[in-house]
């Protein structure tokens, strides 16, 4: 969804589950336009200037952005509406910043990070950023100004955030287009942001599972002081929706077919990679029987899994194995990812009514989800590739961007940052740290 969203965490309940699905095709956009949650007026501002919809009026550059909440009566009424919602809390872990980087909103979250991180600087900030799948490619200008906010929104949303994370099923975010993610049990259409969003709903719903549950340990701050040390504020995210298991398979054999290769996708634009090596991670399992079957008295358990004694140890000695050196945190629930309407109809036919394979076919119902919350190298493809593309680029074709607001020393100053941001993920780093 277009612009920047603030809140503690991200809820989905509210949805009208007696609406029909609209098809492909319809005037639905978005998965979030059947939701039907009451909203406070006090958590909405609008900004005026601009329109959402169509191609005129829109807020397109950073510097437009920025711009905005540099307003002194703008950034009364965000605050107001801050101070508002913090006063209400009884305990405030932190904030999640739902924002968009190919437009102007990169801007206006970077102004909103600023804030958060001057007022509550102990407090935890977790940004995603989000880009579409598809972009306008036929329009050269509208091309560049989407890299150009990606990178300085890169940069911003980063440098005031405890953690930063690109969200997207697009495969990169440079000016040349690349096919979008594909799942090998989703039959999604990536031109639909109805789809897209569903996706990322569900892999977001799960990620962020180690600060949510009330049953959990640790806090936004915990997570963000476990993944960005070095300097590596930056994570990219992963996960299997569906994970793909059967049923009636315990977790040993579920994790046992993926020995070589976890089987989830990039969801940060860094391409299609394959990464057996990482800074650390927090990895979240749901939707999969905790219950571990005893091997009988006498028999040699089949697998070092088989021998583990819990999920958790099951979860942990997988990790362990698959990513040798790295911290690993694993959090095991057995609550699955409900896809009940209004979720679209995107699942695979060989998936069951709970998303296992192999079953009766059936209109799937939940999903088991496997994500993991990276410090990878694979951010190295990202940032530098960024870098390179901003290079070509230059500032003379850009005359326009530049007059919307950003300064052209600012712009040089953010390139520097980025680049210095993206030699921390060096596979170097990694085998020296290990």
């Amino acid at each position: 969804a277009g612009g920047a969203f603030l809140s503690p965490f991200l809820h989905s309940r509210g949805i009208e589950r007696g609406k029909d699905l609209l098809a492909p095709g319809s005037s639905t956009q978005l998965w979030s336009d059947y939701l039907s949650v009451q909203l406070h007026p006090r958590s909405i501002y609008v900004l005026q200037q601009y329109n959402h919809d169509g191609d005129s009026g829109r807020l397109e550059a950073f510097g437009q952005g920025e711009k905005l909440l540099q307003d002194a009566g703008c950034m009364e009424e965000v605050e107001d509406r801050l101070h508002f919602y913090v006063e209400e809390c009884d305990y405030l872990q932190g904030f999640q910043v739902l924002c968009d980087l190919h437009d102007g909103f990169s801007g206006v979250g970077a102004k909103v990070t600023e804030l958060l991180h001057d007022e509550y600087s102990r407090k935890g900030i977790l940004t995603w950023g989000l880009t579409p799948v598809t972009h306008n490619m036929g329009d050269p200008q509208k091309n560049f100004y989407r890299v150009l906010n990606t990178a300085l929104g890169i940069v911003h949303l980063s440098a005031h955030s405890s953690l930063f994370c690109p969200l997207s099923l697009s495969s990169s975010l440079g000016i040349k287009p690349q096919p979008p993610i594909t799942f090998p049990y989703l039959n999604y259409d990536a031109s639909l942001n109805y789809h897209s969003s569903a996706v990322l709903a569900a892999a977001l719903d799960t990620l962020t599972v180690p600060y949510r549950l009330c049953s959990s340990r640790g806090s936004m701050m915990h997570l963000a002081e476990m993944l960005n040390f070095s300097g590596r504020k930056v994570v990219a995210a992963w996960a299997a929706v569906p994970f793909p298991a059967v049923r009636g398979h315990s977790l040993p054999d579920a994790l046992c077919a993926h020995q070589q290769d976890v089987p989830w996708k990039l969801l940060s634009s860094c391409g299609e990679q394959k990464v057996s090596r990482c800074f650390a991670q927090s990895v979240v399992l749901r939707g999969i029987c905790k219950e571990n079957p005893t091997s009988c008295p006498g028999q040699q358990p089949p697998s070092p899994l088989h021998a583990c004694e819990t999920a958790e140890q099951v979860l942990q000695h997988y990790l362990h194995t698959v990513f040798p050196g790295a911290f690993s945190a694993s959090h095991i629930l057995e609550q699955p990812c409900v896809t009940l309407p209004p979720y679209p109809h995107i699942f695979s036919s060989l998936l069951s009514r709970q998303g296992f394979l192999l079953d009766d076919l059936s209109t799937v119902e939940s999903i088991p989800v496997l994500t993991s919350l990276q410090s990878s190298p694979a951010l190295r493809t990202l940032l530098s590739d960024l870098c390179k593309d901003l290079q070509k680029l230059g500032t003379r074709r850009c005359a326009s961007f530049f007059a919307a607001g950003v300064e052209e020393d600012d712009f040089h100053e953010a390139f520097q940052e980025l680049r210095t941001l993206s030699q921390c993920y060096e596979m170097d780093s990694i085998l020296k740290a290990n």
